[in-house]
């Protein structure tokens, strides 16, 4: 008997609630967005003791939750929080007054205060807003974003793979992805990282030797590797001969530079590359490019600038 008493209770507790429109109009829009007391007050056109008034007793009831932002606070309805009975009273009011909840004025103030609490926001965080978006959504969103307009049924083949690392990236969204590198301590790891990743194989070879058949690849990459090859011309002559006739070679490395003791650091075979210099050389080995350009070097870096440069097969 008691618990039915109690069930009764809540069900008067939630009727009284919804007695008063005005607390019905503040429930619609908080269903709807987040909201402070001074944004609820120029949807409603009311001032603010009275919206203070009804947010009280909504809060205390519990159909509403409030969050706090320095010394702001903000209101919000979440349906799903709401127990039982509240939940099916609420259904019941937004089903028969679906049209009416939100009148049009309330619509469209509403819909006002959301668009320029979005241009305040921004107005006042231009200087901090890549810091805030990394925070929110990482910073590998956007190359996935790009992978995903690769042709889903492509060969990708990534010379150099080393430890798997762009691979990650790109594999989910072609159809076939190999990596080749030579060391086997690198595609040990590259196996490992990728590991649950379908349609992904490994090959242990050298890049002026490349262990694949001729025309296997639609995308051949050559990422950061270049400079490492002594023998730059036959590494690009192979990367051609694996090419699929309307393949592309797609080449990311340091522009020319002088670090001369990254020769013994880190055993590179090149101080990057002058654009003329490897234009020779890929058309000593029958590519033609495409597109050259320089990358914006990131601010945090520490190395030599980048480039990006893609090849076709020259007379295909």
């Amino acid at each position: 008997m008691m618990e039915r008493v109690q069930g009764l209770g809540d069900v008067t507790r939630d009727l009284s609630i919804l007695a008063e429109p005005l607390r019905v109009r503040l429930l619609a829009a908080l269903t709807e967005a987040e909201l402070g007391v001074s944004e609820l007050c120029r949807v409603v056109q009311l001032p603010q003791s009275t919206v203070s008034r009804h947010l009280k007793a909504l809060l205390t009831s519990g159909w509403i939750q409030r969050r706090t932002e320095g010394r702001h606070a903000h209101y919000v309805v979440d349906p799903a929080g709401l127990d039982g009975t509240s939940r099916e009273l609420w259904t019941l009011v937004a089903g028969a007054f679906a049209r009416t909840l939100l009148a049009s004025e309330d619509r469209s103030r509403l819909d006002a205060v959301i668009a320029e609490r979005g241009g305040d926001f921004f107005g006042r965080v231009p200087h901090e807003w890549d810091a805030i978006r990394e925070r929110l959504f990482g910073d590998r969103f956007l190359l996935s974003a790009v992978a995903s307009q690769l042709p889903g049924d492509a060969v990708l083949v990534d010379l150099g793979c080393g430890t798997g690392h762009t691979l990650l990236h790109l594999a989910p969204f072609v159809g076939r992805a190999i990596g080749v590198d030579r060391e086997p301590r690198m595609l040990a790891v590259a196996r490992q990282r990728l590991a649950g990743v379908a349609d992904v194989e490994w090959h242990q070879g050298p890049l002026t030797d490349v262990p694949l058949p001729d025309d296997v690849a639609d995308l051949v990459l050559l990422i950061l590797v270049l400079h490492h090859v002594r023998d730059v011309a036959t590494a690009l002559a192979e990367a051609r001969r694996i090419l699929a006739p309307d393949g592309r070679l797609t080449i990311v490395d340091m522009v020319a530079h002088d670090r001369r003791d990254w020769r013994q650091a880190m055993g590179h075979q090149h101080l990057g590359f002058a654009e003329t210099d490897l234009a020779g050389h890929a058309a000593a080995a029958g590519l033609r490019c495409t597109r050259h350009h320089p990358l914006p070097p990131a601010t945090e870096a520490q190395g030599p600038p980048l480039f990006v440069a893609t090849y076709g097969k020259e007379g295909v």
